[in-house]
């Protein structure tokens, strides 16, 4: 746990004047812990993982190479992301927590999957998330992210924060068809 000090009744900067990993030791119980943070953490408004596919428009024939690619949604925190606390639920210091992205697995919804990878897929033909499906019907696709986080309080570096946020994205639907193919002659 990081020290920090300012004067009785100042309005100055708090300083930080060292570290101790006695936190019981320090004057008054004014001291964020590190399980306060966790829980802050864990109610950190995420953003979504979220799943694209090409060919878009949500249809796509049997045994067709299918590109996926992981997105996150435009509300909430995506990795890298700072959320900066309120100082006056912190007893006046400035927390800040980043998610950071640990990995992703991508549910095809067809009782498949792939991962936990690093990868967040691609178009094509340079992504390399890519899936055809055997038999027609409508499959749920969707990512699950595994999320780590640091903390931050005052400015002072940046610090693990225990544990792992694990996020379910909304399902997006892709309709797997057959076509039936035939010869014509020329001009009829």
């Amino acid at each position: 746990m990081y020290v920090y000090r300012r004067p009785y009744g100042s309005d100055g900067p708090w300083v930080q004047v060292g570290w101790t990993c006695w936190s019981v030791l320090l004057p008054g119980s004014n001291t964020p812990t590190m399980a306060m943070i966790e829980a802050a953490f864990h109610r950190t408004p995420f953003a979504d993982p979220e799943v694209s596919i090409q060919p878009v428009g949500g249809r796509t024939l049997i045994r067709l190479d299918n590109w996926f690619a992981m997105k996150w949604s435009e509300s909430g925190y995506e990795p890298e992301e700072i959320d900066t606390l309120n100082p006056a639920d912190w007893f006046s210091l400035r927390v800040r927590i980043k998610p950071i992205f640990e990995s992703v697995t991508y549910d095809f919804g067809d009782g498949t999957s792939q991962g936990p990878t690093t990868s967040l897929g691609g178009v094509y033909p340079s992504g390399d998330i890519v899936k055809a499906y055997e038999a027609a019907g409508t499959y749920g696709v969707r990512a699950t992210t595994v999320l780590k986080g640091e903390v931050s309080l005052n400015g002072s570096e940046w610090i693990a924060i225990p544990g792992q946020a694990d996020l379910t994205g909304p399902t997006t639907d892709l309709e797997v068809v057959t076509a039936k193919n035939s010869l014509y002659l020329a001009g009829n």
